[in-house]
């Protein structure tokens, strides 16, 4: 999955792609240099982020999805509002990922009930200005598990049926650097596979990355310098397990997926099966 941030405050890329016009270059760009999920976000989600209006947002994602869309490429519209997702759906969008698991919106699950779309859903404790005041967790592996395996019921119990839901563990998003929250999770994906769904690991150039990598001062590597972490995280997640990576630097992560679900099947090929949800894009 390759990143389209239609924003221009996105904590690693925010303004590179905020006009329309470039917006729908970068995302052609992330399909031929093979992303199979072009993601296109129109609101920060960032630590710290303050919400845009929906009409924004809106103004924002539509046209680039729908033309992606013509263009034949599989996109996913990063959303927490229903309203957007509506329009991104009628507009050609595969896939809704929603950071806040249906918490944000309560009309998310019935958009989803009638359009049978695929939805990524995430582990969310709260929107960005307030997230990491609630990251406090005794077990955060088993707190993770067990709140998304809740929020996929609550789902379904509103007529989502369960073939629809991707599952990822919103690593950064009420999950702290400094406490290896991240880190324990990616640790234990393993321990997600009980909950019967595909998993979407979004750690591109997070901050768990940049601290990892701090120099000799103690200073954090900047977002853009934790390419090569990332390309090796995309490369332990695929090998354990993980349906999908989400990703800023779509060409060395696809090399990375594809070495990795070979050095797993022993060479078999990688796109058999690879269907379900989104379909194929032909590209």
């Amino acid at each position: 999955m390759g990143v389209v941030n239609v924003t221009p405050d996105s904590f690693s890329d925010g303004g590179s792609w905020f006009d329309t016009s470039s917006a729908i270059e970068h995302g052609v760009r992330l399909a031929e240099e093979g992303a199979d999920i072009v993601d296109v976000g129109g609101e920060s989600t960032r630590p710290g982020a303050q919400r845009v209006s929906r009409d924004e947002e809106l103004r924002r994602v539509e046209p680039v999805v729908r033309e992606l869309a013509r263009q034949g490429i599989a996109v996913s519209v990063d959303t927490m509002r229903a309203e957007v997702a509506a329009h991104a759906v009628e507009a050609g969008a595969r896939l809704v990922n929603d950071v806040s698991g249906g918490l944000a919106d309560p009309a998310m699950a019935r958009l989803l009930a009638k359009t049978g779309v695929g939805y990524v859903l995430m582990h969310w404790r709260g929107h960005s200005h307030l997230m990491q005041d609630r990251a406090r967790y005794a077990d955060v592996v088993q707190e993770v598990h067990d709140e998304l395996r809740e929020r996929m019921a609550a789902m379904v119990d509103e007529g989502v049926a369960p073939s629809q839901v991707v599952l990822d563990p919103g690593l950064g998003f009420s999950k702290l650097p400094d406490r290896a929250h991240n880190w324990a999770l990616l640790a234990h994906l393993d321990r997600f596979h009980d909950l019967g769904r595909p998993l979407l690991i979004a750690g591109s150039r997070k901050r768990f990355l940049g601290r990892l990598l701090s120099d000799a001062d103690g200073n954090p590597r900047d977002f853009a310098g934790c390419d090569d972490a990332t390309v090796a995280l995309t490369t332990l997640c695929a090998a354990n397990g993980a349906w999908c990576v989400r990703v800023h630097d779509v060409r060395p992560n696809a090399d990375a997926v594809r070495v990795a679900a070979a050095w797993g099947t022993g060479g078999a090929r990688l796109d058999e099966g690879r269907g379900e949800l989104i379909g194929r894009s032909g590209r």
